[in-house]
C-alpha cells in the first residue's frame, strides 16, 4: 500500500465520514471481524439484528407499527429467522402506495432516490445516514478482499444520472483527493472509447468499478485497437448492476489483465452480496437477510431457482423488509474455501424481464436466444425485445462479415425456443443505445 493511500484511507477519508456523521469506518472493521464467524454464530448476529430492526420500525414506522397491530407480531419476541416469513413480501406497487407512512418518524436528513425504471414506473425511496454507511462499508471491504483500499486509483464507468449530475467543484475535489476518476457509460463513441482507453493508460487505476457491458465494451475497442491493457498493474475489475455473462469476463480479464469480482445489489435493494478471490459470491450477512422464492411467495431451499427478496436492517429510516427485487437467484448451503462464515448466493440470473415465455408457456432465460447472435459472423452488438408472446424483434449492428442469411438462422432458433408461430422482426441500427441509467441489456421481456 502507497503512503498515499494509506493517508485517505486512514485519515482522510474517516474525516471526510465522520464530517459527514457516517458510521462507515466503525461498520467496516466490525464487518471485517465478523466476517469470519461460523455460519451458526452470524445466523444468531442476524437474529439479533433483525429483533433490534423490527423493534425498532415497529415503534417509529407508521406503516409497520400497524401492519404489526393488524398481525399481531411483537418483534421483541421473535426467536427465529424464519418468523420474518410471518411478514408480506414487499414490492414496488406497495411502496409506492405507503411512501409517505414508510418513513419513521425520528428520521432526520433523509435524501430522495429512484430506480432507474428500465423495467417499468421507477421507484421512489429514501435513504437515510445509516443506509448510506452499511452500504459504502460493505463496499470497502469487498474491495478490501482484492487488496485494494480507499485511496487506490480507481476507475468508475458508470451512467446513473446521481452520479454524473453532482459533479460540483467540492465532488470534483473529493474525487481527486480520493483518486477516483468517473468515465460516463451513456455515450460509447469511436471518440469517446478512444478517450476511455486513453484514461485507463494514463491513470493505471488498481481497481475498474462499472457495468459489465461497458468494461466489456472498452476491453473490446483496445483489443481491436491493438492497444495492450494487460500490463497497466490493474488488480481486479469489479462489476455490478447488470447480470455478468460467461464472453464479458473472458474478455474483461484477457484485455486488462486482471480477474474480474461480480457484485450484486442496486440503489433500491442495498450492497448484497460480491465475489471474494475464490469465487464464491458472500452476501452482506450482518446488514441483509437474502430469501429466493417461487411465484407463490413461499420461500424456496438452497439450489432452487426463484425470486430474490432483500430484507435490508440498515433502512430503520425507511425500511425495506422482504422486498422484492424482481431479480432471479439461487442460494447455495456449501460454505466457501476462503474461511469467510458469510453465506453464498450461488448464481444471479438476472431480471425477471431478462427470460423470456415461449408461446406454451415455457419460461426461458435469454441466454437461449443470446448464443445464436454471438455465434453468427458478421454481429458486432444486438438486442432482443420480446413486444408480445407472437412478436420478438431483434436489433443488430451490422459488421464487415454480416450476410443477410443470418436473418433466416436466428429465426430458426427462435421459432424453436418461443414457438413456430412467433413472428421475428429486424431492426438494422448504428448503435445499440443504452438504458437511461448507461446500463446496457441484451434482452428485455414485455412479457408479463
Amino acid at each position: 500500500m502507497s503512503w498515499y493511500t494509506r493517508l485517505v484511507s486512514g485519515v482522510l477519508f474517516p474525516l471526510h465520514e465522520r464530517l459527514k456523521r457516517h458510521s462507515t469506518v466503525r461498520v467496516r472493521r466490525d464487518m471485517e471481524r465478523t466476517q469470519w464467524l461460523t455460519a451458526a454464530e452470524l445466523e444468531q448476529l442476524q437474529l439479533q439484528r433483525l429483533r433490534e430492526f423490527l423493534v425498532d420500525i415497529g415503534r417509529h414506522v407508521p406503516y409497520y407499527r400497524q401492519l404489526f397491530a393488524a398481525l399481531d407480531i411483537k418483534p421483541n419476541q421473535i426467536t427465529s429467522l424464519t418468523e420474518l416469513q410471518r411478514l408480506p413480501l414487499m414490492g414496488k406497487p406497495e411502496i409506492r402506495a405507503n411512501s409517505e407512512s414508510m418513513k419513521a418518524e425520528s428520521a432526520v436528513g433523509l435524501s430522495r432516490f429512484n430506480t432507474g425504471g428500465s423495467s417499468g414506473e421507477p421507484l421512489i425511496f429514501f435513504i437515510g445516514s445509516e443506509r448510506v454507511s452499511h452500504d459504502v462499508a460493505a463496499k470497502w471491504r469487498a474491495t478490501r478482499w482484492w487488496n485494494v483500499d480507499i485511496g487506490d486509483p480507481e476507475i468508475v464507468v458508470w451512467g446513473s444520472p446521481i452520479e454524473l449530475g453532482t459533479q460540483d467543484r467540492v465532488r470534483q475535489l473529493r474525487d481527486r483527493l480520493f483518486r477516483t476518476r468517473l468515465l460516463p457509460a451513456f455515450e460509447m463513441s469511436k471518440t469517446k472509447l478512444d478517450d476511455f482507453v486513453a484514461t485507463i493508460r494514463k491513470v493505471k487505476p488498481a481497481m475498474l468499478f462499472g457495468y459489465p457491458s461497458a468494461l466489456a465494451h472498452i476491453a473490446g475497442h483496445a483489443e481491436d485497437s491493438g492497444i495492450d491493457l494487460s500490463g497497466l498493474g490493474i488488480r481486479v475489475a469489479f462489476v455490478t448492476s447488470e447480470r455478468l455473462y460467461d464472453h464479458q469476463r473472458e474478455r474483461i480479464e484477457r484485455v486488462f489483465g486482471c480477474p474480474v469480482a461480480n457484485g450484486y445489489g442496486g440503489r433500491d435493494a442495498g450492497f448484497i452480496a460480491h465475489q471474494c478471490p475464490a469465487g464464491k459470491m458472500h452476501i452482506t450477512a450482518e446488514d441483509i437477510i437474502v430469501e429466493i422464492v417461487d411465484g407463490d411467495g413461499r420461500v424456496l431451499p438452497p439450489g432452487e431457482s426463484g425470486e430474490i427478496v432483500v430484507t435490508h436492517m440498515a433502512t430503520r429510516d425507511f425500511p425495506f423488509v422482504r422486498y422484492r427485487t424482481g431479480d432471479i437467484g439461487v442460494l447455495s448451503d456449501s460454505p466457501c474455501s476462503c474461511g469467510r462464515g458469510l453465506p453464498v448466493m450461488q448464481e444471479v440470473q438476472g431480471r425477471s424481464t431478462d427470460f423470456l415465455m415461449a408461446q406454451d408457456g415455457t419460461l426461458l432465460h435469454g441466454l437461449a436466444l443470446i448464443y445464436i447472435l454471438r455465434d453468427l459472423p458478421g454481429i458486432a452488438s444486438f438486442k432482443i425485445t420480446q413486444e408480445s408472446l407472437d412478436l420478438t424483434r431483434v436489433e443488430i449492428v451490422r459488421g464487415d462479415d454480416y450476410v443477410i442469411a443470418n436473418e433466416q438462422a436466428i429465426s430458426d432458433v427462435f421459432k424453436k425456443r418461443l414457438g413456430q408461430a412467433v413472428t421475428v422482426e429486424f431492426e438494422y441500427c448504428d448503435e445499440i443505445r443504452p438504458e437511461k441509467s448507461g446500463k446496457f441489456r441484451y434482452v428485455v421481456s414485455k412479457v408479463t
